[in-house]
């Protein structure tokens, strides 16, 4: 007989800390389907913006008997600067919750040496949504197009979805929605649906601004690669994924060229679509050295645009015109 799953009991105060919106947004649901019903929050959640959340209407409505429901619940996302601000009183607060409310609170930071967290380790718990390092993200893609959709990627085309898509949780999950519904009843999702449904445009911008560069064409490269911001609104997190997969092919290309692979090989090999031409044409105008230059430059772009060091749109550009120059 199997063992029954134990319930956890509702406690009267949570905090959810994560930068990663989606993810903390996630564990939100998660917690709020546990805490209440879809069909009794018209009634009994209580949901303000945290900048038009009033400390004591928060309370009042916490101290609400519940209609229809076991608890009543006040959610305030992006909580930090309403903490701030009533510090004094949510400290007073988690001395003695209600009994017939529940406070739920989304935070990105949680200093856990404050009065305030010292109490919520009694009065209530702290879920704390650790970030996913970026190379766990194939794997998180792949365990959450199994649980929602039963799909699973085929090969490494989960690596390939987040290369294109850049390491946002949010936008790959959103992705493999896209994915789940164009495979239809199909169970696999391969590499040749990411870049049919994903990656052509992007890749193919991409390639069009190389191109350019290696055709000595710098104006053109530079209208190419705004235009490619213009059009797409996502561009400045893919960007450096949709260049650096070029590149990436660029290299192993011709590193299996240098080794006598055949050309009709490495095209096979390395799954060269489209402009196979236009390829092995940039590929002869860049040496080996300068192909691996621009993959470090690529990687210190993302890691600076990601760390708010500097903004990709500008350093791409920056990069572009670097490698038209020859500087």
């Amino acid at each position: 007989m199997a063992a029954k799953k134990k319930i956890e009991p509702v406690l009267g105060i949570y905090v959810i800390c994560g930068k990663d919106k989606f993810l903390a947004g996630s564990e939100c649901e998660a917690l709020m389907d546990r805490l209440l019903p879809v069909d009794q929050r018209a009634m009994s959640l209580y949901q303000p913006r945290a900048e038009d959340a009033v400390i004591a209407e928060v309370l009042d409505e916490l101290r609400t008997m519940p209609f229809l429901a076991e608890k009543r619940v006040v959610l305030i996302k992006d909580a930090d600067g309403f903490i701030s601000a009533n510090r004094e009183y949510l400290e007073k607060y988690f001395d003695n919750p209600s009994p017939c409310g529940v406070l739920v609170l989304t935070v990105g930071t949680w200093r856990k040496n404050t009065k305030l967290a010292k109490k919520l380790a009694s009065a209530g718990q702290l879920i704390d949504v650790a970030d996913i390092k970026p190379w766990k993200l194939p794997k998180f893609a792949a365990d959450y197009a199994d649980s929602k959709h039963g799909k699973a990627f085929a090969g490494r085309a989960a690596e390939l979805l987040v290369e294109l898509v850049g390491d946002d949780p949010g936008r790959v999950t959103s992705e493999v929605e896209k994915l789940a519904m164009y495979v239809g009843d199909r169970k696999l999702i391969t590499a040749d649906d990411i870049e049919k449904l994903i990656g052509h445009n992007r890749m193919f911008n991409a390639f069009a601004v190389i191109d350019a560069i290696t055709a000595g064409d710098m104006g053109g490269a530079i209208e190419r690669l705004r235009n490619m911001f213009a059009a797409d609104k996502s561009a400045e997190y893919t960007v450096v994924g949709a260049f650096a997969y070029h590149f990436r092919r660029m290299f192993t290309a011709k590193v299996l060229l240098a080794k006598g692979v055949a050309q009709r090989q490495v095209t096979g090999q390395l799954r060269i679509w489209g402009n196979v031409d236009g390829f092995f044409r940039q590929l002869g105008r860049m040496s080996l050295e300068r192909i691996a230059a621009v993959l470090c430059e690529l990687a210190r772009i993302d890691y600076a645009s990601k760390t708010g060091q500097a903004t990709c749109r500008v350093a791409i550009e920056q990069l572009v015109v670097k490698l038209g120059t020859g500087v």
